[in-house]
């Protein structure tokens, strides 16, 4: 059985880059958002988004999509993680805005199979969505999440899922309660980084930022926070592990009407925030990917809220 740790890792502790390129592809991807793109033996897939929408493929040897299959429900805010040949979906949200509520089983893909099917039941107490998941040797973690769509009920909760047993385990709450943001894995911690704590009852959707990143030491079980906050605080983020760097980049707040394109970095040795080179178009609901040297991003929402949903793929070479 093949494990996958869902992080993106790469030599090296800090990078220089020029800019982010809007590139030239055959096809698009099918204009969605608060979706999930991950890669799968080189091959990356958008999956995902409000409506129900068809599985988008890129090949990035032949910068080249293609269409897969469409899930049996409408699911978004989720984080995917890749787990024995499978896209694993847990905790993430479906129906519409602005009650939305979290799935009650995880939702699988298999690439090789272009196909669908349901995994094992969420505990009921623990059903959320616009949680963060991150795999570690084979075992899910899910920090944080929202429970009544974007009405409400943001948690600080951590859970530990055993794909191969089926069971779920409480761990310590997240110091700080958060949805609409993602996690990377780095060195036997886990980083929350981004979100906010969103609620629709108060009228404040994109008001409510987090700025602190919390930091679970998987060895002693404990959280700590980051001594330094995110420079740009912002929800609907994509967060991945590169080097030496927990980057974050783009994401929506009230600081602006468009979407962000800023790309932060921290440093886990210097222990200092840096820039990356700004994306080429702000997005958020969406992920970053790691290939080759390179850094793509693709689709997401170029304003706050639900639009304009973008088909637009970037890359970012980074030179060692």
């Amino acid at each position: 059985m093949k494990f996958f740790i869902c992080s993106l890792l790469l030599a090296g502790s800090a990078f220089a880059a020029e800019k982010w390129e809007t590139l030239k592809t055959k096809g698009e991807p099918k204009a969605r958002h608060e979706a999930a793109f991950v890669e799968f033996e080189g091959e990356f897939y958008l999956l995902g988004g409000r409506r129900i929408q068809e599985v988008s493929i890129f090949n990035p040897e032949t910068k080249t999509w293609r269409s897969g299959t469409k899930p049996p429900i409408e699911v978004h805010h989720f984080q995917p993680v890749v787990y024995d040949n499978k896209i694993m979906i847990v905790c993430a949200m479906t129906g519409k805005y602005p009650k939305e509520t979290g799935l009650e089983k995880i939702l699988i893909y298999e690439p090789k199979k272009d196909a669908w099917s349901w995994g094992d039941e969420i505990p009921a107490a623990r059903r959320r969505g616009s949680a963060s998941v991150v795999n570690v040797d084979g075992k899910l973690y899910v920090i944080a999440g929202i429970i009544n769509g974007h009405m409400g009920g943001y948690v600080d909760w951590a859970d530990l899922y055993d794909p191969e047993t089926g069971t779920w385990t409480q761990l310590k709450d997240a110091p700080h309660k958060r949805d609409h943001f993602q996690a990377a894995y780095l060195d036997g911690k886990i980083y929350a980084a981004g979100g906010r704590t969103t609620s629709k009852e108060t009228g404040q959707l994109f008001d409510l930022t987090v700025p602190e990143v919390d930091v679970y030491d998987i060895s002693t079980g404990k959280w700590s926070v980051l001594k330094r906050n995110l420079p740009t605080p912002r929800a609907g983020n994509s967060t991945a592990a590169i080097g030496n760097d927990i980057v974050v980049a783009g994401g929506e707040s009230m600081a602006r009407k468009e979407a962000h394109s800023e790309v932060e970095a921290w440093d886990t040795e210097k222990e200092k925030w840096h820039d990356y080179p700004s994306l080429q178009q702000g997005r958020h609901g969406t992920a970053l990917i790691l290939h080759e040297n390179c850094i793509y991003t693709c689709s997401g929402s170029g304003g706050r809220g639900g639009g304009p949903e973008l088909t637009t793929t970037e890359r970012l070479k980074l030179d060692d």
